[in-house]
């Protein structure tokens, strides 16, 4: 079963569903599918990606919804810059800290084999950085080698939401 960033931020959003709170996944690539179609792969196209999905994200945000982005963000400054878009407080991150192996095993689209042979350039570590958060809110992780599943991942992050008050009654 695939266990990535797609389906944590599908079972988070039935979860808040589940809660009567409104939510809705802005997930990668679906987005580069339209809002970001005319985008590359380049440094400064996944800075534009990240700075256009973070703006849909405040404006989902200020609309009173749980925004749930769901991609990967590989440079810690386009991160930043999003965090600084939102108001104190109101941007989560959420980091899958997976093994590289766990990530090539999982791809489905064969993606990082086509990368391995040089046939995919600026590929997120493989041939381009992914620069770790420094300060994450959340990090998830695998236990004792394995990966834990969406409704555990969810559990984790709606229990940080919780903690912190994102779930109460306006």
């Amino acid at each position: 079963m695939r266990q990535g960033k797609s389906t944590l931020a599908c079972s988070l959003s039935r979860e808040l569903h589940s809660r009567g709170k409104l939510s809705y996944v802005l997930d990668g690539d679906n987005l580069r599918h339209g809002l970001n179609k005319d985008l590359s792969f380049k440094p400064e196209d996944r800075t534009e990606n990240i700075r256009r999905v973070g703006e849909v994200a405040k404006l989902f945000a200020d609309a009173g919804l749980i925004c749930i982005a769901s991609l990967i963000s590989p440079y810690r400054k386009d991160r930043d810059a999003c965090r600084a878009m939102l108001p104190y407080a109101n941007f989560i991150e959420v980091f899958m800290n997976m093994p590289l192996t766990l990530c090539e095993a999982r791809d489905t689209k064969g993606l990082y084999k086509l990368a391995r042979a040089g046939k995919i350039k600026g590929f997120t570590g493989i041939d381009d950085p992914y620069e770790p958060p420094l300060n994450c809110e959340i990090e998830i992780q695998q236990t004792d080698g394995f990966c834990p599943t969406p409704g555990a991942m969810a559990a984790q992050v709606v229990s940080y939401l919780e903690e912190k008050g994102y779930l109460e009654d306006q």
